[in-house]
């Protein structure tokens, strides 16, 4: 149904081998499942190293629930290369303590597939987070649809002040 190859949006992602119907469970985000202290602890490490050596790559670390994380870091864990886009194809669904990749829309084959990171917006570092997805929603940050407005708001007094985003 899908395939590793190189991406436009970022390093690897995954493509559709063959059309794709919506609401269909693509992929599970696999890993060692891990307690919240675990969690933070290694993705705080890995966004030191990745600090001092952007090529180390990216945090894997996947919410599961409120006592549990997935470290999705492990190659065999397909799903990591899906990327973050303003305009996703695909959605996280949590089902029976599993992490799941599912088509919010029809997805064509070749078409690569992605999702809404859900990263917070947070005034003092989304600039660390810069979004490549090129698509026409697309607002120039790793920023969860839920903190557009926040994002927005940010932006205006921003301009209104005089300062750069």
């Amino acid at each position: 149904m899908w395939k590793v190859r190189n991406s436009e949006i970022h390093g690897s992602g995954i493509f559709a081998t063959k059309n794709i119907r919506k609401n269909t469970l693509i992929i599970e985000y696999i890993g060692e499942k891990i307690t919240k202290k675990e969690g933070d602890k290694r993705s705080s490490n890995l966004i030191k190293r990745s600090m001092k050596s952007p090529d180390l790559g990216s945090v894997y670390i996947f919410e599961l629930n409120s006592k549990y994380d997935i470290d999705g870091s492990p190659l065999y864990n397909k799903a990591r290369y899906i990327n973050h886009s303003c305009d996703p194809n695909c959605e996280v669904e949590i089902i029976k303590n599993k992490i799941w990749i599912k088509s919010i829309k029809k997805i064509n084959k070749g078409e690569e597939l992605s999702y809404d990171y859900g990263y917070t917006f947070d005034k003092n570092d989304y600039r660390d987070h810069i979004c490549k997805c090129h698509s026409k929603k697309c607002i120039g940050y790793i920023i969860s649809s839920d903190d557009w407005d926040k994002f927005l708001k940010h932006i205006k007094k921003l301009i209104k002040s005089g300062k750069k985003s």
